[in-house]
């Protein structure tokens, strides 16, 4: 991450969204954070994230199948993703690396862990990154003998060289050598034939001179790599023969092999090849049973794109069940492989003794100008994910722009969301510790946009300030609070409302007798409604903020100074300005049960406020614990996914007549 220029990050979270966002803001990331899995791998795409954070902390099974859903989007743009577990769901972390996780972070958790752990992540990004532009062979001498086919692939440069075939058999490249070293090549493959996975020997040949064959024996898939070099260090000899034949396995091998054809100019087609309904019969049938699966899905893939496409195309696995075919053939040859490719995998795979029939969705994109081998991967994965959203359509090409970064994408789209209503309002209830009552709610906005999915307050109005609509958005979301809440059914017409207010509000002239006037006209009593004001917002000018609050106050409403504890001047705030409540920031209210150091802390906060004669509501509170010890110093209310996530207006109300209900029941 550099200063002022917010790397993007992508974060699920099924239970924690807001929190995690928050901390991770905090340390200069641009979140992108969502709730829900649905369309997860689309929206992971469209945040331009390098890295995606999956918190499957309570929700184990929604996170496993979130993070296989999103892995082949990672893989294949040369992410990373870091799952969060609860401590005791740690023997989980094998599931989750088969599933595409790369990182993993066993709750609980300190802040200080948790960004640690973000930067792991993104440097593990970046190494992948730096592959796609390490040095590598243009064209390698080298071959790959199958040792369940006893068939053997040399490579283009070295069939050349020794003039034999691409397909030449064992005794044609026997020949080659001269009988005291074809003795050194069978005594090196008999090592390897024991419990030695790599191993060497050197010879003459024509054209070169003196060179070492450096051997790698797959025991997996049951193959030896050679790679012939000049006498010297031994190379990896596996990743070099996956990226130079066209059955590679290896995504890094891919992506090197896209952008050193990218660097040679001309036009190149990606297609991004998914399987359907592959994870329902690896659980089914087990690993064995869906790694055979994959490898005949791989040989199909192979031969329809080899029918259709001839010599020069590459086809690898990415990763999960997805492949990747890159080519520079024309567009109609692609067509045609594509529907031999989609044909192939429409026929039913023989499983054990069962019959699977999968099909699968394919997104390609084709090179734009100068574009490099980073955004064309993240342009047909795009494309994948639409056609993986759609109910029919089995291909989908990606559209020839390049997205923009997630705010500047906002930005643009922000003006119309707002004309069209798509901004909408949830309401986090507070609660009295003294008898578990909801007795008010806070404001949030939200916007679910189609592609990123929720965006909160925080990346709404960075959003904003790019498009210099913070007055605008302000001001439509000041209306939405205060006309909803005006229209709440009687269940709730004793909640007290919490409303932000922006240091944009704060500067505006003219802006009290403008709100006060928007509150008279919704209908909304004054009386119950809370300002907030938070530090960042009030950090500019201290004594038109304390005028304006003031204003506020003797018109009958209630300041709070929000999230506590961040800023550069909480006690000159406590000095100057006119507040009714103190709200404690989530991060340190829940540092409540850490050290004793922490908690000593928090006591002297609660202690400074309640001695100034303010309430104290608790943020972020999420355990019982928490609760307990937050009531135990002195904190009056709280609010927190232990008692509710942010809700809408009819979720609210049946909330409190459930909880009323509760009430009647037990006092009957």
């Amino acid at each position: 991450m550099t200063e002022g220029n917010p790397t993007p990050l992508y974060i699920l979270s099924f239970r924690q969204r807001d929190e995690l966002a928050a901390l991770a803001a905090k340390a200069g990331w641009q979140v992108v954070a969502a709730r829900r899995a649905e369309g997860a791998e689309r929206r992971f795409l469209a945040s331009g994230a390098a890295v995606a954070v999956v918190d499957a902390r309570g929700a184990l099974a929604e996170g496993l199948a979130a993070a296989a859903a999103m892995s082949g989007a990672v893989v294949s743009n040369g992410g990373a993703m870091l799952a969060l577990v609860s401590r005791g769901d740690v023997d989980a972390v094998a599931r989750f690396y088969d599933a595409g996780a790369t990182h993993f972070l066993a709750s609980p958790f300190s802040e200080t862990e948790f960004v640690q752990s973000l930067r792991f992540a993104a440097r593990y990004a970046e190494g992948m990154a730096g592959e796609w532009q390490a040095s590598a062979p243009v064209d390698p001498l080298g071959w790959r003998f199958d040792l369940r086919g006893r068939t053997i692939q040399v490579t283009p440069a070295l069939a050349r060289m020794v003039d034999v075939g691409e397909s030449a058999t064992v005794r044609v490249l026997l020949r080659v050598l001269d009988r005291p070293e074809r003795r050194a090549a069978f005594l090196a493959l008999r090592r390897l034939g024991g419990e030695r996975s790599a191993t060497a020997f050197a010879h003459d040949l024509n054209g070169i001179g003196r060179v070492v064959q450096h051997l790698q024996h797959d025991r997996q898939a049951q193959r030896i790599d050679a790679l012939v070099e000049p006498l010297g260090s031994a190379p990896d000899t596996t990743a070099a023969m996956r990226d130079a034949l066209a059955g590679s396995r290896d995504a890094g091998g891919a992506r090197r092999w896209i952008d050193r054809r990218l660097n040679g100019g001309g036009a190149l087609a990606v297609v991004l090849v998914a399987l359907n309904r592959f994870e329902v019969v690896n659980t089914a049938y087990g690993r064995v049973a869906g790694d055979a699966l994959l490898r005949g899905a791989h040989r199909r893939i192979e031969a329809a794109a080899r029918e259709a496409l001839e010599k020069g195309a590459l086809v690898a696995r990415m990763g999960g069940s997805e492949f990747l075919i890159a080519t520079d053939a024309p567009r109609e040859r692609i067509d045609l492989a594509v529907e031999r490719i989609a044909s192939a995998l429409s026929k039913p795979f023989v499983v054990g003794d069962s019959i699977a029939v999968l099909g699968c969705r394919i997104g390609m994109a084709e090179r734009n100008d100068e574009e490099n081998a980073a955004t064309l991967l993240r342009r047909a994965s795009e494309a994948l994910a639409e056609a993986k959203a759609s109910d029919s359509a089995t291909l989908r090409v990606a559209d020839a722009r390049e997205e923009d970064a997630p705010v500047d994408r906002l930005a643009g789209e922000l003006g119309p969301a707002i004309d069209h209503g798509e901004i909408d309002i949830v309401f986090q209830p507070q609660v009295s510790m003294a008898d578990g009552t909801i007795v008010g709610v806070e404001a949030l906005a939200r916007w679910d946009h189609p592609a990123m999915g929720t965006i909160g307050a925080d990346l709404l109005f960075a959003a904003a300030a790019r498009a210099d609509l913070e007055i605008a958005l302000s001001d439509h979301i000041q209306r939405i609070v205060l006309e909803r809440a005006a229209a709440w059914p009687a269940v709730l017409s004793r909640l007290r409302l919490s409303l932000n207010l922006t240091a944009g509000d704060i500067a505006r002239p003219g802006f009290a007798d403008l709100f006060l006037d928007r509150i008279d006209h919704s209908g909304f009593p004054r009386g119950r409604l809370t300002l907030e004001i938070t530090e960042s917002g009030l950090i500019e000018d201290l004594s038109i903020a304390s005028a304006l609050l003031t204003v506020f106050r003797q018109a009958g409403c209630r300041i709070a100074i929000d999230d506590f504890g961040t800023g550069y001047s909480s006690l000159a705030y406590l000095k100057s300005l006119p507040l009714d409540y103190l709200k404690i920031d989530k991060k340190l209210a829940q540092d409540i049960t850490g050290t004793v150091r922490d908690r000593v802390v928090v006591r002297g906060v609660i202690d400074m406020a309640r001695s100034l004669g303010l309430s104290v509501i608790a943020e972020g509170v999420e355990t019982e614990e928490q609760l307990e010890l937050l009531a135990k110093e002195g904190c009056q209310y709280y609010q927190g996914f232990l008692c509710s996530e942010a809700v809408s207006s009819a979720a609210l109300a049946a909330m409190m007549e459930a909880r009323m209900g509760a009430k009647t029941g037990a006092g009957a």
